[in-house]
């Protein structure tokens, strides 16, 4: 087991992943900005290092100066949480060149899934189900574009091979509009991913946003650990998500997530992943696998008892799986909700110094977060501060729970979307059904219509 870990991200991730390290009486490093030189995670790590100014940029995307991190503080592996380097193909080959372990999955692997058509090509030869599309990037020629088009059928959504977190795609309801989607979107992945590829698939008008987590070793020793229903959406970017999800038959869960498995041992995947689908009229479409640990995990791990950073890190060790498919036993239910630095309905940032904060707490509540009282947030990176997460024996104690402590969890100085998840906990249609990854956008323009 490894000595010392470098932690190459921030926030209540970067806490997390120290909370497993110190578990397991492994020491930590944090890195940090000078705008996180404060932060909780730093003060508390065994060791810290600044790696440059508060621009991500400078900082946490700045592969030599983590590296340098690593080297002078003699840590033997690298974390690199979720988000910025996380699924970076290159970073996690300069971390193995360098001497270290990178705790995720090899540098090919990211590279095979980073590409969302060499994915989706990867996941049709494993016989995963996947949304009917292009079957590769779309040509130059913007009349060979349209008679691909025509075959899918319209509305379809025009995506990024290289894109991800909800940026580089578009929908196109009818020919008129696809040639200037189809220019703006390569214009785009161009400026934000250093690749102009796209590639097109069929729109689905009503689905829902189910993952499934997986966890393999480096010995093809593979478990699914069941789904999430992550259709809470704005923006692309999920809110509330929840474990298991409702409504799915348990055959077509096991047949879905045994493919997932089937999937990993083809690419001989190593570590945590997930698997995303989106899910209408009970078939499963295959969109992306994230090679990563995912903001949500603790809901899976709720209702299934498995710590999986503390996972990820024994993997990354070269340790094989003391699990095996029959000993994975799912219980209860279990929701989360992203606290965000924002705006609640307008959804605009809202950094600064938080005058009072209470964390709740009771049976079944779990809060990961990195904040105290008058910590300020910072303007600079990604406005969720917190996550809460409720867990019952069945969704309805799970949803009660949670609606306790957020009327008990107090955050003054700053906007929170506190409110809105309290909203969506009364919302009949929340509560009685399923609902699509569209129901939160149309939920809030509604809102904001109203109030002018």
């Amino acid at each position: 087991m490894f000595e010392k870990i470098l932690i190459a991200n921030r926030g209540e991730i970067a806490l997390r992943i120290q909370r497993a390290c110190r578990t397991m009486g492994i020491k930590t490093v944090a890195v940090h900005s000078e705008a996180d030189a404060e932060a909780k995670y730093v003060k508390l790590a065994d060791e810290s290092v600044c790696i440059g100014p508060a621009a991500s940029a400078q900082s946490y995307l700045n592969i030599p100066a983590i590296i340098s991190a690593a080297e002078v503080t003699d840590a033997e592996a690298i974390h690199p949480g979720y988000g910025f380097l996380s699924e970076n193909a290159d970073f996690a080959e300069r971390v193995e060149k360098s001497g270290f372990f990178f705790i995720g999955p090899r540098p090919d692997t990211i590279r095979l899934m980073g590409d969302k058509v060499s994915a989706k090509n990867a996941m049709l030869q494993a016989g995963v189900p996947c949304v009917p599309g292009s079957g590769g990037a779309l040509p130059e020629s913007l009349d060979e574009v349209k008679e691909i088009v025509k075959e899918i059928g319209y509305p379809v959504i025009i995506k990024a091979a290289g894109g991800g977190g909800g940026r580089g795609m578009r929908v196109v309801h009818t020919e008129a509009a696809l040639s200037n989607a189809v220019i703006t979107t390569r214009n785009e992945a161009q400026a934000a991913f250093g690749n102009p590829v796209v590639y097109a698939e069929k729109y689905l008008e009503n689905p829902r946003h189910i993952e499934f987590q997986v966890l393999a070793d480096e010995y093809g020793n593979v478990v699914h650990l069941g789904e999430r229903d992550c259709s809470m959406q704005r923006r692309h970017q999920k809110i509330l998500e929840e474990a298991p999800a409702r409504g799915i038959p348990v055959q077509l869960r096991d047949e879905v997530g045994e493919r997932c498995v089937e999937a990993c041992k083809r690419i001989n995947y190593r570590g945590v992943g997930t698997f995303e689908f989106l899910y209408e009229n009970n078939e499963f479409y295959f969109i992306e696998m994230n090679t990563r640990l995912q903001v949500e995990h603790p809901v899976t791990e709720a209702i299934t008892g498995i710590d999986l950073v503390e996972a990820q890190i024994r993997v990354a060790a070269g340790e094989k799986l003391s699990l095996q498919q029959k000993d994975i036993v799912f219980k209860g239910h279990a929701i989360e909700c992203r606290i965000n630095a924002e705006d609640p309905y307008k959804l605009t940032p809202s950094a600064g110094r938080i005058t009072q904060y209470h964390a709740p707490g009771g049976p079944g509540i779990r809060v990961d977060s990195h904040i105290y009282h008058n910590y300020r947030v910072p303007p600079y990176y990604d406005s969720m501060i917190a996550k809460v997460i409720a867990y019952g024996d069945d969704r309805d104690l799970a949803v009660a729970r949670m609606r306790i402590a957020l009327t008990e969890m107090i955050i003054d100085g700053i906007k929170t979307n506190i409110p809105l998840h309290l909203d969506l906990l009364a919302d009949c249609n929340f509560l009685s059904d399923s609902v699509s990854i569209h129901y939160l956008e149309n939920k809030l323009s509604l809102h904001n219509k109203k109030s002018g």
